[in-house]
Formats: structure tokens, C-alpha cells, sequence
């Protein structure tokens, strides 16, 4: 029998740029995140721009980063991406700052 394999995990990091601050925007993601299996954070940053982390199965970030931009896709100019390996520090998808 072979062994079972798990399932690896990632961390993405992404930084929205637009109208992005002030929209209920980290609200929306936070009501996002919890239809998918990942944790992390939103968080507003202090040069408007928002900061978006969070780990899980790369297909379940795919489903969940699909669903950001389809939801809150008007409000988003530009939006950069940091792929790594998850460290598992977050046991939940939380708002920050």
C-alpha cells in the first residue's frame, strides 16, 4: 500500500491597490475566507493599499483569491502576489488593523 501523501500548503501574500479601504473591503474578505479552508489575515495599510495573507491548499487560495476578485474585483486597481511555503503560524482567518 502506498504511503499517503499530504497535502502540501502555501502562503500567498497579496497587496490590493484601488479603492480598497474604506468599501467594507477586509469585512468582505473575512465573510470570503470563511467558505474556504485557509487562515491568516486582512489588514488595512497605511499607504491604502490592503494586505491580504493566507495559507491552505494552493487549489483552495485559487477558489478563495477567485472569489475576492470576483467579488470585490470593482474595487481593485492592481493587486501583487508572493507565493512561499506556509509556515503554519495562523490557526485562523482573522481582520487586522
Amino acid at each position: 500500500m502506498a504511503p499517503k501523501v499530504l497535502a502540501m500548503t502555501e502562503r500567498r501574500t497579496i497587496h490590493f491597490r484601488g479603492k480598497v479601504q474604506g468599501v467594507g473591503f477586509r469585512y468582505s474578505t473575512q465573510e470570503i475566507a470563511r467558505l474556504f479552508e485557509v487562515t491568516g489575515y486582512v489588514q488595512n495599510l497605511p499607504d491604502g493599499r490592503v494586505r491580504l495573507v493566507i495559507e491552505g491548499e494552493p487549489g483552495e487560495l485559487d477558489r478563495m483569491l477567485r472569489q475576492v476578485n470576483q467579488s470585490l474585483g470593482q474595487y481593485i486597481a492592481d493587486q501583487d502576489t508572493v507565493s512561499d511555503a506556509a509556515n503554519g503560524e495562523f490557526d485562523r482567518f482573522e481582520i487586522r488593523g
